[in-house]
């Protein structure tokens, strides 16, 4: 309840940010975004890291698919963050 979605900066790709409505509303959730990158901002969001309040999105890889993980990384195809699982 009372999320918040952060968006800092901007992508190369300039894809569109899909979000489910219904959960927006429902668990009151908030979208936060600003083309800002002062000090001031820069705190506020290592803030909210620091309380636990950000989530981490991955894509996960099994150790025998490290190989496609790496091609993925170095062709910038990685939507999220890479992680390889044992």
């Amino acid at each position: 309840m009372d999320g918040r979605v952060i968006v800092m900066g901007l992508s190369n790709t300039h894809e569109p940010l899909q979000l489910d409505i219904v959960s927006l509303l429902l668990k009151r959730q908030r979208i936060i975004g600003s083309t800002q990158n002062s000090v001031e901002h820069l705190y506020e969001a290592l803030d909210y890291a620091a309380k636990g309040k950000v989530k981490v999105m991955t894509e996960t890889f099994a150790l025998a698919d490290i190989a496609q993980a790496y091609e993925k990384v170095a062709k910038g195809s990685i939507r999220f963050r890479a992680v390889i699982t044992n």
